[in-house]
């Protein structure tokens, strides 16, 4: 049993967290921060019902990851190549570029940095896994929830937590193997870099590069330890307050409306 002061505390300790894990699974900021209410409203109006078998966090990021379920299930799952799609529309928008270009200019939050923009990337491919596969991901490596927790989030047995933090790895190291030009010199898309002439043209990319450890160290570390420090970044940042966040958060929303259009097509 919980009081309502104990979920109100619990609420405001947890909603940062809550609403960047919800923006990451559904990529825009109105349905992260409308689920974000609903979830405290659910919470506080059954607060009776909750017995202590879990904490009080997992049992918001339960109420919280039911909720985006039901808004994703009959939404089409992002291609790999998002960013590939998202760039090309981009190249032939100027009003696009206009806005960020104001951004930069203007915002305290307008920022561009190369390891948002990993942490970025990572959002947006992830999009491509299976919706249970992008949840157990983002609750396990980035918001580090244990096995027996995001079993109690998704409803289900600790062995399919692994199984699916398995093959979600497994296929987000295969595409950013093959993609990533940061972690592999063969890596086909260099958007971090092309990004940050275009905002920072005075500023090296390559001295920039060489403060990220992940790319520091990508011709020592495994496959599978350049994508912990993948998610390490992502798990520095919070998408609403770092200091390049207006902008990310505007080059989200282009995202979002270019894969909408694409997929209506599909």
């Amino acid at each position: 049993m919980a009081t309502k002061t104990e979920l109100n505390q619990e609420f405001e300790n947890c909603k940062g967290q809550l609403k960047s894990y919800l923006l990451r699974l559904t990529t825009n900021v109105e349905d992260a921060e409308d689920i974000v209410q609903e979830t405290y409203l659910k919470a506080s109006t059954n607060i009776d019902s909750f017995r202590g078998n879990s904490t009080l966090k997992t049992w918001l990021f339960s109420i919280g990851s039911n909720l985006a379920k039901d808004l994703l299930r009959s939404k089409k799952r992002w291609p790999e190549n998002v960013t590939d799609i998202c760039k090309e529309a981009a190249m032939n928008n100027r009003q696009f570029f206009g806005e960020m270009m104001q951004i930069r200019s203007t915002s305290e939050q307008g920022n561009f940095e190369i390891k948002e923009h990993i942490s970025f990337c990572l959002t947006c491919v992830t999009k491509s896994l299976p919706l249970e596969q992008h949840l157990v991901l983002l609750l396990k490596e980035v918001y580090q929830f244990k096995a027996r927790e995001i079993a109690e989030i998704i409803d289900n047995t600790e062995a399919m937590v692994k199984y699916y933090l398995h093959s979600a790895r497994s296929k987000m190291i295969e595409i950013f193997d093959h993609r990533c030009a940061l972690i592999n010199k063969g890596g086909v898309c260099h958007q971090c870099t092309e990004l940050n002439g275009i905002f920072n043209p005075k500023q090296n990319a390559s001295e920039e590069l060489a403060k990220i450890q992940m790319v520091r160290d990508a011709e020592k570390k495994s496959k599978e330890e350049l994508f912990e420090l993948r998610t390490e970044i992502m798990r520095s940042l919070d998408p609403f307050e770092s200091e390049a966040a207006e902008l990310q958060l505007h080059h989200l929303k282009h995202n979002h409306r270019v894969m909408n259009e694409y997929l209506k097509k599909k």
